[in-house]
């Protein structure tokens, strides 16, 4: 058993003072007492940990070099593409292992408590499986056995290399399987999983409209059953428009005429959707999963917030491509996209909630639907996912309650993470993870390695 005791706790039903929360031995919580008599581990201010919940890990070794233009007039997600296609050339299982422990490390210093990891680089270079299928997704599974982080990992069905059915070339090779072979993956990959703490998850993920014909998508909806479900979707007007030529109507528009989205279910990007789309997307219970930093990395564009909360839909925020692993500044980045876009302040405040709040609030409610990993909320039964700031943080002076998650994500409170508890697994403390010099040792050698290669 473990006792937290804090000033100030977000519990679900709203900020106590004095708060003791006792984890048992599975990580979950097993009690909750305001007003409690100071005792264990004694910290300031006490918040649920949200979950990142689209993560490319092996992405994060790539930030930063792929900031200049080249031969191409106009820069874009597609040259973007092409760029992380020939990356992925060099990967081995060792480094992406590596990169993935590191990229892990870096969401629990951030103050995420687990990352549902859209897992798609599966075989060798020239497109050969491994003896083991899951060969790439076991070395992400040792990741997270290593930093502790909570996971949900998601296998990624890659079929083809368009809505056209065209095969799959260059890059695209470490990605493909047919169904029968992803099945064949997805068995094995539960397996590495199974042998990960009970808090553990696995879902599958249909990467996309153009990458998986609606037949395979059928196949791999029906062996999820209730498990998590994520796609890509709608991220960029060439991505829409090719959709619509082939499928005769729009891509949130098609997928939720023809496939059943439900609340176990998490639209990636989501970002070019017509206003009736965004409502439709709203009332269907699905989990939008909005990666503002990368999608204002890569040019996609600007979700429709305000439209999508008003219908009362759900989110989510992860750090897809991992160029800047940070939760306070996915969260602000959201904010601050409806603001250029509106041109108003505080878009996605209410008269009941600042902008700190409400994002925070449904961040982490909205990441733990998308990941099977409860509610979001620190509430008995619940999974030990916690995390701590540091009350005399200088933003933080003169401010109590939602003004503390303002000062968190809005001023230079973003850096005042000092514990982080997944599932009850202690991992961050006084602002690093336990394991910060050996995880960050072996990712600068392999990193220092890639750069000669690449």
């Amino acid at each position: 058993m473990t006792e937290i005791w804090a000033e100030h706790a977000l519990l679900a039903s709203g900020w106590a003072k004095e708060v003791a929360v006792t984890l048992d031995r599975s990580g979950r919580i097993a009690a909750i007492t305001p007003g409690a008599v100071p005792s264990g581990h004694r910290v300031g201010v006490l918040l649920p940990a949200p979950v990142n919940l689209h993560s490319h890990a092996f992405q994060r070794a790539m930030a930063g070099l792929t900031e200049s233009r080249g031969r191409d007039s106009r820069d874009s997600f597609w040259t973007w593409r092409r760029w992380m296609y020939r990356f992925v050339d060099h990967l081995t299982p060792d480094e992406v292992e590596a990169i993935a422990a590191f990229a892990q490390m870096e969401m629990l210093e951030a103050g995420y408590g687990a990352v549902a990891e859209f897992h798609y680089l599966h075989h060798t270079p020239d497109g050969t499986p491994h003896d083991d299928p899951a060969e790439m997704a076991a070395r992400v599974a040792a990741a997270a056995a290593e930093t502790g982080i909570g996971l949900t990992l998601l296998p990624v069905l890659y079929s083809q290399g368009g809505c056209d059915g065209r095969a799959l070339t260059g890059g695209q090779r470490r990605f493909g399987n047919d169904f029968a072979a992803y099945a064949r993956l997805f068995d094995a990959a539960a397996r590495a999983v199974g042998a990960l703490p009970g808090d553990a998850r696995i879902g599958v993920a249909p990467h996309s409209l153009r990458a998986v014909g609606a037949e395979a998508l059928d196949q791999v909806v029906a062996l999820a059953g209730d498990r998590p479900v994520h796609i890509h979707i709608a991220e960029q007007t060439a991505e829409v428009e090719e959709v619509s030529a082939a499928l005769g109507a729009r891509p949130v528009e098609w997928l939720l005429d023809h496939a059943g989205v439900a609340a176990n279910w998490c639209l990636i990007h989501a970002t070019h959707m017509t206003p009736a789309e965004t409502e439709a997307m709203a009332r269907s219970g699905a989990v939008a999963g909005l990666c503002p930093i990368t999608e204002a990395n890569l040019g996609d564009g600007i979700f429709d917030g305000a439209r999508y909360l008003a219908t009362g839909g759900a989110f989510g925020v992860g750090t897809d491509s991992n160029v800047q692993i940070t939760l306070a500044g996915e969260l602000r980045q959201l904010e601050y996209s409806q603001r250029l876009g509106e041109r108003l302040r505080a878009v996605l405040a209410t008269g009941e909630a600042s902008c700190g709040r409400l994002l925070f609030d449904a961040a982490a409610r909205g990441g733990a639907r998308a990941a099977a990993r409860g509610t979001g909320s620190i509430d008995v039964g619940e999974p030990g996912d916690l995390v701590t700031l540091d009350p005399e943080a200088v933003d933080f002076i003169g401010r109590k309650g939602d003004a503390w998650l303002d000062a968190f994500l809005f001023a230079g409170a973003g850096g005042s993470v000092r514990d982080v508890w997944s599932a009850g697994r202690h991992m961050v403390r006084e602002g690093r993870h336990i394991g910060h010099e050996r995880i960050t040792g072996r990712y600068r050698e392999t990193l220092a390695s890639l750069m000669q290669r690449i």
